[in-house]
């Protein structure tokens, strides 16, 4: 996908594969509606993310899919956004406003798997459509694109436990996990598990609400008391927003040189590790996520099949089979910075190197 170190293969499926679901059970592309209506450009997508405290939902995931919709329909499709800001009740309501304003197809990031199937089968009973994006949705939805979730948590894994080193049993280490009600965190668990277990000692383990930093910093400010700030060796942070919480529970123990992992590349993750208080992030290209969700909305909308488009299958906890495209990842570390995030034009060496990280940058040559 791009020349880069560390680049992780998208081999180990973070879901269950399936060569095929019965005529039943799967979606198997255009819903019967899309078909008959066999629409031309000017469609209208619903978008609905599932909430604005993580950058990259407003800086890269919106913008890249209203620019691709809009490349794929000739600039005559539209976006209808929402954004349901952590508050599951209220993306069930962005659903049946976009239901009952008729828009052509929906692309969904659930802020709660399963309190979504209710609205996705709505969704689908009024013949609209349903990409499931980045969150494997529950109900009948037609089509899904992620990362490879479980590669995810092996890449941190495999990072900590290389930071590590040596000193990896020496003492313990805490695990700071995303938010209960979205799947993606319990396979980014099971992969960093994979990776884990038997290999250090885990002091404390967290289910971290809503994905908030501000309770993964509550939740280190627990371990540290717990545990006792001379025997924490490590923290398996899930993403980038809550490790700026743990690293600020860490500092203000007085802890320091304790690597701390990511997820996002946020540009505040990535100064981090310029300065070396994160260790890692994993960098997932947001483009190509996008891009897969904008082609599947359009060809849905259009009535087209998703053969040509999307090559897997996966089976969610109630549909099988549904058309799928699952992206790889990369780990991100002070020594690849240049050949990922500035190299894909994620960010500009002047965007990472303000005046606090200059020396950071100077030493790390980004310049």
């Amino acid at each position: 996908m791009r020349r880069a170190a560390f680049a992780v293969a998208a081999g180990a499926m973070a879901v269950s594969l399936a060569a095929c679901g019965s005529a039943k059970e799967s979606s198997g592309g255009a819903s019967k509606s899309a078909d008959s209506k066999k629409k031309g450009d000017a469609i209208t997508v619903g978008l609905l993310l599932p909430e604005n405290q993580t950058a990259r939902y407003e800086k890269f995931d919106r913008p890249l899919i209203e620019k691709k919709v809009s490349e794929l329909t000739n600039g005559k499709g539209k976006v209808v956004y929402a954004n349901a800001k952590q508050d599951a009740t209220q993306q069930n309501q962005q659903v049946d406003t976009m239901i009952t304003n008729k828009v052509d197809v929906l692309i969904i990031d659930a802020v709660d798997a399963a309190a979504i199937k209710n609205s996705v089968q709505k969704a689908k009973d009024a013949g609209i459509p349903v990409v499931a994006y980045d969150r494997l949705a529950q109900g009948p939805i037609d089509a899904y694109t992620s990362f490879d979730n479980e590669t995810v948590g092996k890449t941190q894994g495999e990072a900590l436990l290389k930071a590590l080193g040596s000193k990896a049993k020496s003492g313990k280490i805490v695990m700071m996990n995303g938010s209960s009600t979205d799947p993606n965190a319990a396979q980014f668990k099971k992969g960093a598990h994979d990776v884990l277990d038997g290999k250090v000692n885990v002091g404390k383990e967290y289910d971290t609400k809503e994905w908030k930093p501000e309770n993964a910093n509550s939740n280190m400010e627990g371990a540290i008391s717990a545990l006792g700030k001379k025997n924490i060796i490590g923290v398996y942070s899930a993403n980038d927003g809550m490790a700026g919480g743990i690293i600020t529970a860490l500092k203000s123990a007085g802890i320091a040189n304790v690597p701390v992992t990511g997820q996002d590349a946020e540009l505040a993750g990535v100064q981090r590790i310029v300065s070396g208080a994160q260790y890692m992030s994993v960098y997932k290209p947001y483009a190509p996520e996008a891009d897969a969700a904008a082609e599947m909305a359009v060809n849905l909308a259009q009535g087209k099949s998703l053969d040509s488009v999307a090559k897997d299958k996966v089976d969610s906890p109630t549909t099988k089979g549904v058309p799928s495209i699952l992206v790889a990842v990369t780990s991100l570390t002070k020594d690849n910075i240049k050949d990922t995030v500035i190299k894909d034009g994620v960010y500009t060496v002047s965007d990472i190197c303000t005046a606090q990280y200059k020396a950071a940058c100077d030493k790390a040559g980004l310049k």
